[in-house]
């Protein structure tokens, strides 16, 4: 079984912006709480991605890359609007970290995510990440579909 151990971050400042982003598009199939069903355009390529309920930072992940013209139409079957962000991929002492600067409902909204092979594995924090939020369900991708960054950030104003 393939599994996701992976922490998320909010970001400061804007050191973190390097190389050319990629630009995603996704939308979910299913939202439930125990399980999610992703459907991503990243570039020319398409993925189906189903995620198990979410124990600590780990979950059961599997993603399958699939047609492109059937990830397009697969998209217009999603549940909700679709999320747009775009994803940085920085290197920092020996780790990958994604960086997702959120677009249109969720505009604001910058998360790095870093994956681990542990759960207890240690790892250097860069300057630019600031509060952890991997327990936050408000920071889920498929959460903030439903309630995008950009309404509860001005409600708790």
């Amino acid at each position: 079984m393939a599994t996701e151990i992976e922490r998320k971050f909010l970001v400061n400042g804007t050191d973190w912006r390097q190389g050319v982003p990629v630009r995603l598009c996704q939308g979910y199939l299913n939202r439930d709480e125990a399980r999610t069903v992703r459907v991503r355009i990243a570039a020319s390529r398409a993925y189906l991605t189903i995620k198990g309920l979410t124990q600590g930072v780990s979950r059961p992940e599997f993603e399958y890359e699939i047609p492109f013209d059937d990830g397009q139409v697969l998209l217009a079957l999603c549940d909700g609007p679709l999320l747009q962000k775009d994803r940085y991929t920085v290197q920092h002492a020996g780790a990958r970290w994604e960086i997702d600067e959120f677009l249109g409902a969720n505009a604001g909204l910058v998360i790095a995510e870093i994956e681990l092979e542990d759960e207890r594995q240690g790892f250097e924090r860069p300057s630019w990440l600031s509060t952890e939020v991997t327990g936050d369900p408000r920071y889920y991708n498929a959460n903030l579909v439903g309630a995008p960054y950009q309404t509860w950030r001005h409600a708790a104003s």
